[in-house]
């Protein structure tokens, strides 16, 4: 096929935001029951609705929950742990009343807890005494803020039948001994969030289901502890990053044994409940994945000798990884495949793909293939990201002519960039535009002190990354230094505006529901972050005045760039009133921008129409900013103040 030459950002594509938006799902909550595999899906075409599916060992897959019920529970706003099965047996979270829901094969699902304003989540049967226990999250007392504990529930009457742990800020993973002997659990209160440091406790269970001798056995306020699990011989193990890394220790005669200690990551922030990184092969054997050098692999870990072993797979990026008899199931993906379930022979290695994130096939000629780079950053240190260099088989740009580069920062802050195939980033790179996903200081998967970088530095280690990766990127020729972009959404959104506001690197920007007032996220997020950014920025109030200094609402005067707006009008998280204010300072000092507010929109956007008009309209706004035709049919979008000739 003989090239075209165009210029960068007006190559005709396939993927297209149609594709992305209607054909695309989000695969989450892996759960076994016997041969049977559970898991969750988020539909674009069903406004995002959370479906939970079963497929039985003859491969036939069905939906459990009808509509309009919805599988998703809003403890902690994030959720996560939505839902459980027992015998056959679904119980699970229905969000818009909260309320947990039974559903028995064939049957409607029935309300199991009464009418109240209570939440719950991170769902653990108690096989020995028939009840649930789950995290209890109760909204009733009004002008008050919520409550979290650890409970159990009498799946006859809905009722609360034990307060198993209070007092404490939150709740998470109960695990019970496999004797139902022991009960472990996951604690931790403000001013942490549970990568800070989490408390790990273990109590006995008496007869009657009440708990005695509880006491704290690992974690502190400065070590994190994820995923605590029973082995089938009832040592339990779980992760912690008291070495600096994401390790495996377990609690044996009364002490904490380190089981493996090496320089990767095995455990996962936990911004939702029911995570999953490691499962039990054997009393000997576990089987697990792990990160280094921001691509996930498998592994296996002998527990008698602490002798790890790489396994091989052909997935850059792993989650929710779950061992049942002689098989494992999870979420993989790489640079060349959607995130997929997947089941794995754990003898042979043979894999079967279950459900793909997406069925479309693509020619892998529009597929730009991430480098992984670690550029120089400030304070001589060094950051970390992925590079997508344009690519489409059709076109070639001009030969005195650099791509446009768009730097993502990712989300959380708290969180990391991903190595699987993500159309989102393919839409651009197909169409010209390179792309920088930035694991800036204060990313996960590099160790604890990497992510400590951004401790008391929000808004600005972030902002140093994102630009110095972009320039270093400019220096080594990739792309064109007077046409870069930055984009980001809730905590990548503020590093978009901080860095159209603070820097000078970037020419334009693009916030998703990004947070402008830090301020104001301080005083009126929910309870679960109400305390992040003591630990980001510095404790509030008494450092009210570095709030402002970093928040870009307040230096709206020094904002110099064109910025469009994307905002849910229902987000709890980032409220609506910081993108609207952002933006009418933006408007006041008549440079170009646009507004885009999408009802029925929460933290995120989850309905096909909205997620294809905001894919269309940032891509819209960079072609009027930078100056390239577009090669789609895409609706115009208002932009205030921009005129002809303001345009190249």
């Amino acid at each position: 096929m003989t090239k075209q030459t165009a210029p960068y950002g007006s190559w005709k594509s396939p993927i297209t935001s149609d594709l992305i938006a209607s054909a695309s799902i989000k695969l989450n909550e892996i759960c076994f029951d016997g041969e049977d595999i559970y898991w969750t899906e988020r539909r674009p075409s069903e406004a995002g609705r959370y479906v939970i599916v079963k497929r039985s060992p003859d491969g036939k897959m069905e939906d459990i929950n009808p509509a309009p019920f919805n599988a998703r529970t809003r403890v902690h706003e994030y959720g996560g742990g939505a839902f459980t099965v027992v015998d056959g047996v679904v119980y699970f979270s229905n969000f818009s009343d909260q309320r947990l829901y039974r559903q028995l094969p064939g049957e409607e699902p029935v309300a199991v807890t009464p009418e109240a304003a209570l939440r719950y989540a991170d769902y653990h049967y108690d096989t020995h005494r028939q009840r649930m226990l789950c995290i209890l999250e109760d909204h009733r007392q009004d002008g008050q803020e919520e409550s979290n504990s650890l409970v159990a529930l009498d799946l006859d009457s809905g009722e609360v039948t034990a307060v198993l742990a209070s007092g404490n800020d939150f709740y998470a993973s109960p695990r019970l001994s496999p004797d139902g002997k022991q009960l472990a659990w996951l604690t931790w209160n403000h001013p942490n969030m549970p990568w800070d440091g989490t408390e790990l406790w273990l109590a006995d269970v008496n007869e009657d289901g009440s708990i005695s001798n509880g006491h704290q056995i690992a974690g502190a306020i400065d070590e994190t502890v994820f995923q605590p699990e029973w082995s089938p011989d009832g040592t339990l193990y779980f992760i912690s990053d008291r070495n600096g890394w994401g390790n495996f220790y377990r609690w044996v005669d009364g002490a904490v044994e380190a089981v493996l200690e090496i320089e990767a990551e095995f455990g996962y922030p936990q911004w939702v409940f029911g995570l999953s990184n490691y499962g039990f092969e054997s009393s000997t054997s576990i089987f697990c994945t792990y990160t280094q050098n921001g691509f996930w692999g498998l592994g296996r870990i002998n527990t008698k000798n602490g002798e790890f072993t790489k396994v091989e797979a052909p997935h850059t990026q792993i989650s929710d990884l779950h061992v049942f008899g002689n098989k494992v199931v999870f979420e993989g993906g790489s640079p060349n495949t959607p995130t997929s379930i997947i089941l794995r022979e754990l003898q042979s290695g043979e894999e079967t793909v279950l459900k793909r994130s997406t069925e479309i096939g693509l020619d892998a000629g529009y597929l730009s293939q991430p480098e992984p780079v670690a550029f120089p950053t400030a304070n001589e240190r060094t950051a970390y990201g992925l590079y997508y260099p344009p690519i489409n088989p059709r076109y070639d740009g001009p030969q005195n002519e650099k791509p446009p580069l768009l730097v993502m920062s990712h989300g959380g802050p708290t969180s990391a960039t991903v190595s699987s195939l993500r159309l989102g980033i393919q839409y651009w790179t197909s169409r010209g535009v390179a792309v920088l996903d930035v694991n800036y200081g204060g990313s996960t998967g590099y160790g604890r002190a990497y992510q400590l970088r951004l401790n008391g530095n929000w808004g600005v280690v972030d902002v140093e990354d994102c630009e110095y990766g972009a320039r270093y990127l400019v220096a080594r020729g990739d792309v064109d230094g007077e046409r870069l972009a930055i984009t980001g959404g809730s905590a990548g959104g503020y590093t978009t505006l901080a860095a159209l506001t603070f820097g000078d690197t970037f020419h334009v920007g693009a916030s998703h529901y990004g947070v402008s007032d830090l301020e104001a996220l301080a005083l009126h997020t929910h309870k679960f972050e109400s305390r992040y950014l003591d630990s980001m920025i510095g404790p509030y109030p008494e450092e009210k005045e570095l709030y402002k200094q970093r928040s870009p609402i307040h230096n709206a005067h020094k904002l110099s760039k064109p910025v469009i707006f994307f905002q849910g009008l229902e987000d709890k998280i980032v409220p609506p009133e910081q993108s609207e204010s952002m933006a009418e300072a933006v408007k006041f000092k008549e440079l170009p921008v646009a507004y885009l507010p999408f009802e029925g929109e929460q933290h995120g956007f989850r309905q096909a129409e909205n997620i294809k008009r905001a894919l269309e309209a940032e891509l819209y706004f960079y072609s009027r900013i930078f100056g390239f035709p577009l090669a789609d049919d895409i609706e115009p979008v208002h932009i205030e103040n921009l005129y002809e000739e303001d345009t190249p």
